[in-house]
């Protein structure tokens, strides 16, 4: 993938870790400029030390955002602009998930997950487009989850939260397109440290639930798959021109885990 990205002006929000983290070296590594932003000052920053120091010629930039804020990612977005001189992409990995009973859910937990991931989304692409729609237009890719498609008995609020992400996704797809700007959302089953320590933490009988639930299903091996080798690419064409003509799409990158319609 190098330099199929050179000349791209990229954000990718929640770059401490995980899919975020992997989403920023995958751009890096593709030519792209990236700002990586987050809540989290230390991984962020370290996260896109890291690219700077290994990737020769590479240049990332960190700041910080609070994606449930609007001042925040209004501010954020205008620095990353400027360091940038301009945007072609947002990539926006950043989100909460925590466990929640659908009987016994708070209001409190239901409105920090929604604030977070549904009400993000909508700060973090509109951010975005302002600064898209009177340049030529851009890509933006959210994050869903098969949360989203399916019951889930286990995090009630999270699903909720995805589904709402993948109804704005087609709704901003089919508003914005006028102004060249495409959205989509990729729907990762990936293997981020998040997971690894969840399953650390699990019990025998929950990672047998787990796999019966989630890795069975996946018909490439029955595992999740890898941020840089598997969703990278993926990330990469969804910023490229090569994806001009796609928009409004929910795409799993899962290994066949489920399908959408």
């Amino acid at each position: 993938m190098t330099n199929e990205l050179t000349g791209k002006r990229i954000i990718v929000t929640g770059c401490a870790r995980g899919m975020g983290a992997a989403t920023v070296r995958t751009y890096a590594r593709a030519g792209a400029r990236v700002v990586g932003m987050d809540i989290d000052d230390d991984g962020g920053a370290a996260v896109v030390a890291a690219v700077n120091g290994v990737e020769n010629g590479q240049q990332a930039h960190y700041i910080h955002v609070d994606i449930a804020d609007a001042d925040s990612v209004a501010a954020a977005f205008t620095e990353a602009v400027q360091v940038l001189g301009g945007l072609d992409t947002l990539a926006h990995p950043a989100a909460i998930q925590r466990s929640s009973d659908a009987g016994s859910v708070s209001v409190a937990d239901w409105d920090q997950m929604f604030a977070v991931n549904v009400r993000g989304t909508m700060l973090t692409n509109q951010a975005a487009f302002g600064h898209m729609k009177d340049t030529g237009g851009g890509s933006i890719i959210n994050f869903g989850s098969i949360s989203g498609q399916r019951p889930e008995v286990s995090a009630a609020a999270y699903s909720a939260a995805k589904g709402a992400v993948h109804s704005w996704t087609r709704t901003a797809a089919g508003t914005w397109g006028a102004h060249n700007v495409r959205v989509n959302a990729v729907l990762p089953a990936m293997a981020t440290p998040m997971y690894r320590e969840a399953m650390a933490r699990a019990t025998e009988e929950q990672r047998t639930a787990s796999y019966w639930q989630n890795r069975r299903t996946i018909a490439l091996g029955e595992e999740y798959g890898d941020p840089e080798k598997d969703l990278g690419p993926v990330m990469v064409f969804l910023a490229s021109d090569a994806s001009h003509f796609i928009t409004g799409q929910l795409i799993p990158v899962d290994g066949g885990q489920t399908s959408v319609r």
